[in-house]
């Protein structure tokens, strides 16, 4: 998956693509204002440790010391993860809602590294 914000895309390369395919795309609704927020679990079903943020995040690691994220809330925006730090690696979309284990946003595994608000 590949966010793709306002802007020019002349080449693949430039949203960070493996080839020039894409085979499906979707509108993503933003909040009105800029009222951000979103809380992550260290475990599923919204248990063990929890932080809560309503800013960009480069590294989880640094920020709140978790290696993974396996539930989260996301109470207000659009918000991405990343499997890697500084916003890199595969792309996971989070729109308003409840996801009680990863598999609910699409992921195969709970390592998230990092994570960014969509403001645009």
């Amino acid at each position: 998956m590949y966010v793709l914000t306002h802007g020019e895309y002349p080449e693949y390369q430039r949203w960070m693509g493996l080839n020039d395919r894409i085979s499906s795309c979707k509108s993503i609704q933003l909040s009105s204002g800029s009222k951000y927020q979103i809380q992550l679990f260290e475990k599923g079903d919204f248990s063990g440790q929890m932080h809560e943020s309503t800013e960009d995040c480069p590294s989880v690691m640094e920020q709140f010391h978790f290696r993974e994220i396996h539930s989260c809330k996301v109470l207000d925006g659009a918000w991405v993860f990343y499997e890697h730090p500084n916003f890199r690696g595969r792309q996971y979309l989070l729109e308003r809602g409840e996801y009680s284990k990863p598999v609910e946003w699409g992921a195969a595994s709970p390592v998230v590294q990092s994570f960014r608000r969509i403001a645009e």
